[in-house]
């Protein structure tokens, strides 16, 4: 299978490029500098993602947007255009490295994660247009996404313990009462999603175990 992943070099999108891999994969690395490619398995593609054709997707099967910014509101127009350009490429699937912010806290999915009090003044933009993102996918027609968020407190030093647990729409939370996911361990759930096609054009959500 032929994986690319936006923002290779990210920490999200790092870890999935290589767990994809690990797996034996074939992967294209998709980043804004080729100098910050540390694996020489990598293919590497120098492009901006808005810059992004139809035809540098040809012969993808999956394309993984772990596409990352300081200026929240791009996450946006990103989306919309990884959108048009994939109406183009049929069988190339999207997955989406989502936030937990668009996950509903209540089970008449009323009420959203980033609309309750505590949720941090901080997360609100980021958390705001990754939901919008989601809401465009939902409405697109001619493509195959799945939109994966990870547990309110996504933490780029956890551990990787193999397992994760997979729920939907709604915050989840894991053995310790937490909403939680390791990087390491929601990379494996991405890859897994890539190989398996188990949720396409759905939001699934994953929790891990912090130890």
């Amino acid at each position: 299978m032929k994986i690319a992943v936006i923002g290779a070099t990210g920490k999200a999108g790092s870890l999935i490029a290589e767990e994809a891999l690990s797996r034996g994969h074939e992967v294209v690395a998709i980043v804004r500098d080729a100098s910050k490619v540390q694996n020489d398995k990598l293919h590497v593609v120098e492009k901006e993602v808005n810059d992004l054709t139809a035809s540098d997707l040809q012969g993808v099967d999956v394309l993984v947007n772990a596409f990352g910014t300081r200026d929240a509101e791009q996450h946006v127009p990103v989306g919309r255009h990884l959108i048009d350009i994939l109406q183009q490429n049929p069988t190339t699937r999207l997955i989406v490295v989502g936030g937990a912010g668009s996950l509903y806290v209540d089970d008449a999915q009323t009420t959203r994660l980033i609309d309750t009090p505590d949720f941090p003044d901080a997360y609100k933009p980021t958390a705001s247009n990754q939901g919008k993102n989601l809401e465009d996918l939902k409405q697109s027609s001619g493509i195959q996404w799945t939109f994966v968020s990870p547990g309110a407190f996504f933490d780029p030093n956890g551990p990787r313990t193999g397992s994760y647990t997979l729920a939907g729409e709604k915050l989840t939370v894991n053995s310790e009462g937490n909403s939680y996911s390791s990087y390491a361990d929601y990379a494996i759930a991405i890859v897994d999603e890539a190989e398996k096609a188990a949720h396409v054009n759905e939001r699934i959500s994953v929790v891990t175990e912090a130890k």
